[in-house]
């Protein structure tokens, strides 16, 4: 297939990104990790170009971050506009509408029949934090329940949250008291000889035996839970599970809060990924693809709950910026305006169709999964045993990479490939970047071909 969007003009990185990337090695610290070794110049829609003239079809969307792509117009001109006003005020000393407006159109479109609010935040570690200390204002309780893999920042806080321990906790601690991981259904790893209904209910079962063995649930403020897991590895529960957690929630009294930060804004054909569950949170946390690449987060929540805080008590120097406002008010005229639910949906077919296609000729593929245009693959050594492949996730991703095609990877064990691709991708783009996939993984399963199910 010729390549009609890629072009590459030297080797992967170029001279003037090797140049660069000395100069980030001496000045920047290496804890800060980089999947792509290239520098971007300049970046439209589902395509990136970077200072060696080379250009790449984006599967990563800065890790879920814009699924209204690379400076989309629409955003671009909102952003001119609103530096040429004024830049920042600070919202907490001189008001502005746009935040106003923001908070109001989110409300309404956030589950719920109820009167809502919401606030806003810099980043999605931010917004986490604060679902925190709101739910334990209003519930005069400590405990905060997470989940087995879930992911939900790298502060003390949502470091402590989060399941997976390196890269992101491993000598990082103490960490913060008072929170507890529960499990989450995995289907692709239950137990052999159990069907999915059997295993489903038996996580529902150790869930609620979890909060006899482990924890009261008397002193549980919050139970916080990715409606479809992230960095986890793109795992999607049971509906009943998710159900059956929120009318745990409401039985004793604990906030359900929604994390939607990498699932939100369209990512799975819907505003809000936890409305493929019909169920409804007390809080919803967002950021990421709110933005389109500006930072700025929020929590939305029942008035009741988001009023619990006093006067001064969140908040911050540059919570819910003007800049931030108004592209976030640009990205929901986006979403709706070219229709990018149902986008999501198509592409998300699309990609589930072409991994099960890859599935048929690759035996390290052990699964395929996602919801809306959140797909993933999880590879494996053989499909008998299921053991984690993470080596070879990073030869293909490295392999695609070096054609041209940014990816990334995601997983407990480093073993799953995720593609988050902007949903403004045209399907001339969709198709080019697919076949890069699959050339990526020729290069890394055709050289064993004991690795190859119906290989060339």
């Amino acid at each position: 297939m010729e390549k009609k969007y890629v072009k590459l003009q030297t080797a992967i990185p170029g001279p003037i990104s090797q140049e660069l990337l000395e100069r980030r090695n001496k000045y920047v610290p290496k804890g800060i990790s980089n999947n792509c070794h290239s520098f971007v110049k300049k970046a439209q829609g589902a395509l990136v170009e970077d200072v060696d003239a080379n250009t790449y079809i984006d599967f990563a969307g800065a890790i879920g971050t814009l699924n209204v792509g690379h400076s989309h117009p629409r955003v671009v001109r909102a952003l001119q506009e609103q530096a040429s006003q004024f830049v920042h005020t600070g919202f907490n000393v001189m008001m502005y509408e746009s935040y106003i407006s923001l908070a109001e159109r989110l409300c309404k479109l956030a589950p719920g029949d109820f009167d809502k609010q919401a606030a806003f935040f810099n980043s999605g570690a931010e917004a986490v934090e604060n679902a925190v200390k709101i739910a334990r204002k209003y519930t005069k309780r400590q405990g905060i329940i997470s989940f087995t893999r879930g992911f939900h920042g790298r502060t003390l806080m949502t470091m402590t949250m989060t399941s997976k321990v390196k890269p992101y906790k491993f000598g990082f601690g103490p960490f913060a008291p008072e929170v507890y991981k529960a499990p989450y259904p995995y289907v692709y790893r239950r137990p052999e000889g159990m069907t999915e209904q059997q295993y489903n209910v038996m996580i529902i079962e150790q869930f609620e035996q979890f909060l006899l063995a482990e924890v009261a649930p008397e002193t549980i403020a919050a139970v916080v839970m990715e409606p479809v897991q992230g960095e986890g590895g793109f795992i999607v529960p049971d509906t009943a599970f998710v159900q059956r957690v929120r009318e745990i929630c409401t039985q004793h009294g604990m906030l359900f809060v929604a994390d939607e930060i990498q699932t939100g804004f369209a990512r799975t054909g819907k505003y809000f990924a936890i409305d493929h569950f019909d169920v409804v949170p007390d809080l919803i946390t967002i950021s990421k693809s709110m933005g389109a690449g500006v930072p700025i987060s929020g929590l939305i929540g029942r008035t009741e709950i988001m009023d619990a805080a006093a006067v001064g008590e969140i908040g911050g120097t540059y919570s819910g910026s003007p800049l931030g406002c108004r592209a976030a008010l640009t990205v929901l005229d986006i979403i709706e305006s070219e229709g990018l639910n149902d986008r999501a949906e198509k592409l998300g077919d699309r990609v589930l169709e072409k991994m099960h296609l890859l599935a048929d000729r690759f035996e390290g593929i052990g699964d395929v999964r996602g919801l809306g245009a959140m797909c993933a693959m999880e590879i494996v050594k053989d499909r008998q045993s299921k053991t984690p492949d993470k080596e070879a996730v990073g030869k293909i991703v490295k392999a695609a990479g070096e054609r041209g095609l940014m990816l990334l990877s995601a997983g407990l064990y480093g073993n799953v490939i995720r593609i988050l691709m902007p949903l403004t991708i045209t399907d001339d783009q969709l198709e080019e970047g697919l076949q890069i996939l699959e050339e990526a993984m020729e290069a890394v399963y055709l050289n064993d071909s004991a690795l190859s199910v119906g290989g060339e």
